[in-house]
């Protein structure tokens, strides 16, 4: 049994890989001499009045805090945002900084035994394992000691992230760590089409899946060789940029984390997407894209990166579901004169124009019980809370120190000479050099400020998808289940995906009718008990 409720539960929160996956992708910086207004640069500072000092009469508060350490943006101790961090909140900093892939384990078994435990932990959530821990006593019940956390509390206020922040409760009513906040998620991945083909055919740049359709079909016509729309790593990528505009969001890293329900975000339940009209819509629209030769036949099959980047760009395909940051890759190596990429806003489908749900929030920071005893705890919570959810704590962790990093200049960010420069781009350099935008350290995310260490042109695109209103949702609840419940689900979920994954293959490719074989597939998913399933999430949505 523990074995199936484990493998239901990394299912069921597979979504919380998104922030990972899809959440802040680096984007290739290709004017780093532009910058980008804020609009309103104090945005994110309105923080109740909250101290963001410790009196500097005290003595540094010594916290210990688990790191979790990534190659890629490997921990600094002199890393400008940790020794002003330092100085700013009167604060000493004892790191253990611990590789990525020990970091869960380390976790685990300093919660489970309770010895030698740090103050905190950082880059955390009570997912899985940890949600046990915490009702068994391992982790402080910080919710309890909102008065603490006067920053973090004006922060989800400020971005209207109370109902996201309610739901990571426990069953017991309470919450064991502090997410996270994104006031808007980064529009990172979506439609990336050769717009000098646009240019060159006077078409106007797509809003809507039939105005995609007519591209497709005129790239054919002038390449009838070619397969204009391909798949980049299977069709999960395609499923969960384009499937919300049809209402459904289902498969392979589905936003619901079950493969086939769905949220329906008026009536706040889930539904069983797989079967409803929203899908019959959407795959009979990806058959038609197949029929006509405007869809690549290997789409059924996950298509590696450099397979993909070729098709790309040797214009054997013009169009994919990509993100942002792979644009310049396959651009440097196409040969075709005037090869110009350009990544377009979500586009309209029956159910509007959404995108891939994304969470608002993520991990975040716990306290174990331990640091609970200690005699300064509130100055230790105090202390975090300013240190990471403060205006100047959040711009610290995400732009550096004003007259260093960056200056002001008539309400625009400007990054110094140096940043600009590097070959590395803003956004790189800003991270490895001065340790600006970790997931680990930095926890308040703006989009507006976040968007001066892009190009002009992603920031543009974000711009375009913030007017445009709810493209990205956020995740649907995931239930509240006890053991047994989790195991029903299990049982009942792993079918179910498998015939859906079947027929959805035979839609697109023309092996069997949507028209003619919906009612058999409805029926056969009806017979896997799909309804039940979608019941036992519902019956256990916490209330």
């Amino acid at each position: 049994m523990k074995k199936l409720v484990s493998l239901f539960l990394a299912l069921a929160m597979i979504v919380g890989l998104f922030t990972a996956c899809g959440q802040k992708k680096t984007p290739v910086t290709t004017d780093s001499s532009k910058e980008e207004t804020t609009g309103k640069e104090t945005t994110g500072n309105e923080t109740a009045g909250a101290e963001s000092k410790q009196p500097e009469t005290e003595e540094p508060v010594k916290i210990k805090i688990y790191y979790s350490d990534n190659a890629t943006l490997p921990f600094k101790e002199d890393w400008l945002t940790v020794t002003e961090a330092e100085k700013m909140f009167n604060v000493d900093f004892q790191f253990e900084v611990i590789p990525i892939a020990d970091y869960q384990t380390k976790v685990s078994l300093t919660l489970n035994t309770g010895s030698n435990s740090p103050d905190v932990i950082l880059y955390q959530s009570t997912v899985g394992e940890n949600a046990s821990l915490a009702l068994n006593g391992a982790l402080v019940p910080i919710s309890d000691y909102s008065e603490f956390t006067p920053n973090f509390n004006a922060r989800v206020e400020e971005f209207g992230l109370q109902e996201e922040v309610d739901s990571k409760n426990l069953a017991d009513g309470k919450r064991y760590y502090m997410p996270g906040l994104f006031d808007k998620p980064f529009y990172d991945g979506g439609l990336i089409l050769r717009e000098d083909f646009l240019e060159a055919e006077g078409l106007q740049a797509p809003k809507t899946f039939d105005d995609l359709y007519n591209i497709l079909k005129a790239y054919k016509a002038k390449n009838p060789d070619s397969y204009p729309l391909t798949i980049l790593a299977g069709p999960r990528v395609l499923y969960r940029m384009t499937m919300p505009s049809f209402g459904v969001s289902l498969g392979k890293n589905g936003s619901s984390g079950t493969n086939t329900l769905s949220w329906d975000y008026d009536k706040k339940e889930y539904f069983p997407g797989a079967i409803s009209d929203g899908y019959k819509e959407y795959i009979s629209y990806l058959a038609k894209l197949y029929a006509e030769g405007l869809l690549d036949p290997e789409m059924a099959d996950p298509i590696d990166g450099d397979m993909w980047s070729q098709k790309m760009a040797t214009g054997k395909s013009m169009a994919t579901y990509a993100y942002y940051d792979q644009i310049g890759g396959v651009a440097g190596t196409s040969e075709i004169e005037g090869f110009k990429l350009q990544m377009y806003p979500a586009l309209e489908g029956p159910a509007g124009a959404h995108h891939q749900e994304k969470s608002r929030t993520g991990s975040g920071i716990m306290f174990p019980a331990a640091t609970a005893k200690r005699d300064d705890f509130e100055r230790v919570v105090r202390t975090i809370d300013n240190v990471f959810f403060s205006e100047e704590g959040a711009k610290l962790w995400c732009l550096g120190v004003e007259g260093v990093t960056y200056t002001m200049e008539n309400g625009k960010i400007k990054y110094a000479d140096e940043i600009v420069n590097s070959p590395e781009g803003i956004y790189k350099t800003l991270q490895t050099k001065y340790g600006c935008g970790s997931d680990v350290t930095q926890l308040v995310w703006v989009n507006e400020r976040e968007m001066t260490k892009y190009d002009e042109n992603y920031a543009r695109i974000n711009q375009e998808v913030n007017a445009m209103g709810d493209v990205i949702r956020s995740l649907p609840p995931v239930p509240a289940f006890d053991d047994m419940q989790a195991e029903d689900a299990v049982v009942l979920q792993t079918p179910l995906f498998d015939t859906f994954s079947v027929w959805a293959d035979a839609f697109i490719t023309g092996k069997k009718s949507v028209e003619k074989d919906w009612d058999a597939y409805v029926n056969e998913m009806k017979t896997l008990k799909i309804d039940e399933f979608c019941k036992i999430y519902n019956d256990n949505l916490k209330k």
